[in-house]
């Protein structure tokens, strides 16, 4: 099987991939995983991942998942006393589409002020990374993830110690 389908078959790995080459023409596996290069680039190169101090006050944590899919995103935000996102973080467990959709929304969000950041909505997402309607649901989740990450961020700046 060519590299250049391998990729294609970026939510699946190598194995999966050449024992699948094997039970199935090629024709069916590119057409049952093929991912468009945004998805494949923000999944081999994603950017943003790690943590951030969850106690700190001028960080949010959205915690948000499908359960029909089993997809599980945490995304983070640090924000400066002026109200913009100065750092973004993210890890996910789930498919290329849904680690594509973090990575974009981090990259999306830093540098954006908290009111400038809630107006992103998932069909931005799912446009800018040609997601399929049966992948729609990673898009909504990241969307979800941002909501969260800035209502807690919001709630820990009403809190007075």
């Amino acid at each position: 099987m060519s590299q250049a389908l391998l990729k294609t078959c970026a939510g699946i790995s190598r194995h999966t991939a050449l024992t699948l080459g094997r039970a199935m023409s090629v024709p069916q596996i590119n057409s049952t995983c093929l991912y468009h290069s945004k998805v494949i680039d923000h999944y081999e190169n994603p950017r943003n991942v790690g943590s951030l101090d969850k106690n700190d006050k001028s960080v949010g944590t959205g915690l948000v998942g499908a359960p029909a899919c089993g997809d599980v995103m945490k995304l983070q935000i640090k924000v400066d006393d002026d109200g913009r996102i100065v750092d973004a973080k993210f890890k996910t467990f789930g498919c290329g589409s849904a680690i594509a959709s973090s990575s974009l929304a981090t990259e999306w969000i830093k540098g954006k002020n908290v009111d400038e950041a809630a107006k992103i909505k998932n069909t931005d997402i799912a446009k800018e990374l040609s997601l399929p309607p049966v992948k729609l649901h990673c898009s909504m989740l990241a969307e979800d993830a941002i909501r969260a990450a800035l209502l807690d961020y919001k709630t820990k700046k009403e809190v007075k110690p």
